[in-house]
């Protein structure tokens, strides 16, 4: 950093250079940081051969749309009191040099109407340009040609001399130049590449896509015109490196007011250090909002909980991090984060990834292996952590129940349930005697349905891994029938109170036959078990038709609002209940299925065929009710229900 510092203080002291410096640097990394709080104040204390003090101008091109935007910044930055009338100064002062940077100022004067001016000033010294130093920001960020800004810049370094810095992230302007606009540089492309019969011809050796990226080169290729343009404009270009010690303490500072916490961050440094090295990006501005997130935390940790072990506090901070970067990936990580519920879960998919071929274990191990290879604690996922910075959410009930079973687990006041130890690989610990009383309890307890659903399958996975390698030796087909057993039960007791089974996942690619074949029986004991949960539910759903009608409107909009119910019902016997429910009442639900169906057409072709029978018993019964409004109202409920079947059509 003291090497780059220097090397633009020499560029600024040569009494003349027609040429810029650019700073090359990654998002996030503090380039604007380290001009803000180290190179502009070293800057403005050089003197030039005049003896006058350098004056910097910072211009930020994020979302600049114009080059007269441009110039509006830099006109209002140098020189707020201008006014029209200097343009006409200038024009009548024969042999009078008008910089370019002035031009760009009376150009945007003429927006602000007249400013008065005195016309007897010495325009040489009210806009002398031996004193400035430009710097352009965000040069990849602009919203207009690359090419356009170089050749705007030029003109302040070329024509007046003035210094200029360009800071930037070069990878990111590449990956614009490919980028922009690529949808119309493919058409034409192709369109040229028909012309040329290159499409259909017979050349097996050169795929379709790679003659198309190649046209596409040679046509808007405009990399090699930004090259031209920065070997003319760019005299010297700097790889920005952050000394990461340096902005770490300035951040730290930020939490002086809390001596608690600032202790422990300066203390942990070389922990924050480690763990920002292992994420693979100089994004300094994410790390900056994972500390502001671990302050929220330790917080919370230090007042509710402070007898919370030091090794315990390195692993929330290293996690924050960590969790911090990973879900900025995008919104598949943030979904496989959300997907965890437990720090067991989180150790279940990390030593059964292999065994189930799961993608999310696979992902989860690299994530453990890579920031907490060599940490000896054993409760490494914070649930409230993840979705403090997920959702921005900070929910004390998860809070609690993770730092309780995470002290306890700790004092070694909590047993780990049996077939957790078999999904974590906490059996390797065991002596033969202890594992082979485990495996008898799991196996009861699968048996009777007294493990998760959901984790079934996994555990299958490990009792056939465990008889492969003989370190138990058993008749698996005779181990499926009992996890089969088991699974239905264990399924059943949960449909009690779970409405949607659907997030019971049992979608495995196990490498393994034995394995993918146990799960396809438990796909398919879900979608029966479903179905019996459904209807039973259905029914309590509408006999509240009339036992209890405010419990169903909370039901329709509520739990239910998603379950296709009127696909599980006899719509006869609905149509029984409708006699029975009240006028008011009618008309509300008339209201319900005018909205119910919004934005969800999976849901109402499932309901379709039933829905479309109860409007075909409603037109053939509702003359009955004679000339009265319950008439009226339940023929309003079928008309409502054939416009929304119409939805279907269209």
């Amino acid at each position: 950093m003291k090497e780059l510092v220097e090397s633009i203080e020499n560029y600024i002291r040569k009494p003349y250079t027609d040429y810029a410096v650019m700073i090359n640097g990654e998002w996030g990394s503090g380039k604007t940081h380290f001009w803000n709080n180290k190179l502009r104040q070293r800057i403005e204390n050089i003197a030039n051969a005049e003896g006058k003090r350098y004056k910097t101008i910072y211009i930020s091109l994020y979302g600049i749309n114009s080059i007269e935007e441009i110039s509006k910044k830099i006109f209002l930055e140098t020189n707020p009191m201008i006014s029209k009338s200097l343009k006409k100064f200038v024009d009548d002062s024969d042999g009078n040099v008008i910089p370019e940077y002035v031009k760009t100022g009376i150009d945007i004067a003429n927006l602000y109407g007249a400013m008065h001016t005195n016309t007897q000033m010495d325009f040489s010294k009210a806009f002398s340009t031996d004193d400035k130093v430009l710097c352009f920001d965000d040069l990849e960020r602009a919203n207009i040609d690359i090419i356009d800004i170089l050749g705007y810049i030029n003109n302040f370094v070329e024509h007046d001399g003035i210094k200029t810095i360009l800071i930037c992230n070069e990878k990111e302007l590449a990956t614009k130049f490919k980028n922009n606009n690529i949808e119309m540089k493919t058409l034409i492309a192709t369109m040229l590449l028909k012309e040329e019969g290159a499409i259909n011809d017979e050349d097996k050796l050169e795929p379709f896509v790679n003659k198309l990226d190649s046209k596409i080169k040679s046509i808007f290729d405009r990399t090699n015109a930004y090259e031209r343009i920065k070997e003319k404009l760019i005299g010297e270009c700097f790889e920005y490196m952050p000394e990461y010690t340096y902005i770490l303490n300035g951040m730290i500072m930020k939490y002086e007011y809390d001596l608690s916490l600032s202790k422990f961050l300066k203390e942990e440094i070389s922990t924050i250090i480690a763990t920002f090295n292992k994420t693979n990006t100089k994004n300094l501005r994410v790390l900056k909002h994972a500390l502001n997130d671990f302050e929220r935390i330790f917080s919370a940790v230090k007042d509710a909980y402070p007898e919370t072990p030091r090794e315990t506090l390195r692993t929330l901070l290293m996690f924050t991090i960590a969790v911090s970067f990973e879900i900025k990936v995008g919104s598949e990580v943030k979904q496989i984060f959300s997907d965890v519920e437990s720090n067991e879960e989180y150790q279940s998919y990390i030593y059964t990834s292999s065994l189930m071929n799961d993608q999310k274990g696979y992902y989860l191990r690299e994530f453990d292996t890579r920031y907490f290879l060599n940490s000896k604690e054993e409760y490494r996922f914070f649930k409230f952590v993840e979705v403090y910075v997920r959702k921005r959410i900070f929910d004390e009930k998860v809070f609690g129940a993770n730092m309780k079973e995470m002290l306890n687990q700790k004092a070694d006041k909590r047993s780990d349930p049996n077939y957790m130890k078999l999904l974590t690989g906490a059996y390797w610990k065991l002596s033969d005697f202890d594992f082979s009383i485990l495996r008898e309890q799991v196996l009861y307890d699968i048996k009777e349905g007294n493990v998760p659903s959901k984790d079934y399958v996994k555990v299958f996975a490990v009792y056939k891994y465990l008889n492969d390698m003989q370190i138990i030796t058993v008749d698996m087909s005779d181990v499926k029938s009992k996890f089969t057993t088991g699974y239905k039960l264990a399924l059943t007791n949960e449909a009690r109170y779970k409405i949607d089974l659907d997030s019971v996942n049992v979608d495995v690619d196990a490498e393994d036959a034995l394995v993918q074949e146990f799960a396809e029986e438990c796909r398919k004991a879900k979608d029966v078990i479903y179905d019996e949960c459904i209807r039973e539910k259905v029914g309590y759903l509408f006999k509240n038709l009339v036992d209890n009608i405010d419990e169903f409107y909370k039901q329709m909009i509520g739990p239910y609002s998603t379950i296709p119910v009127f696909a599980k019902y006899e719509m006869s016997v609905l149509y029984d209940r409708l006699r029975d429910v009240k006028n008011n009442d009618l008309y509300n639900i008339v209201s319900i299925m005018s909205t119910r169906y919004d934005d969800k057409e999976e849901l109402l072709k499932q309901d379709k065929a039933n829905l479309k029978k109860l409007t075909e018993i409603i037109d053939e019964k509702a003359d009955t009710f004679g000339s009265t409004i319950k008439r009226a109202l339940i023929k309003n409920l079928s008309a409502e229900i054939k416009k929304v079947l119409k939805r279907l059509e269209e």
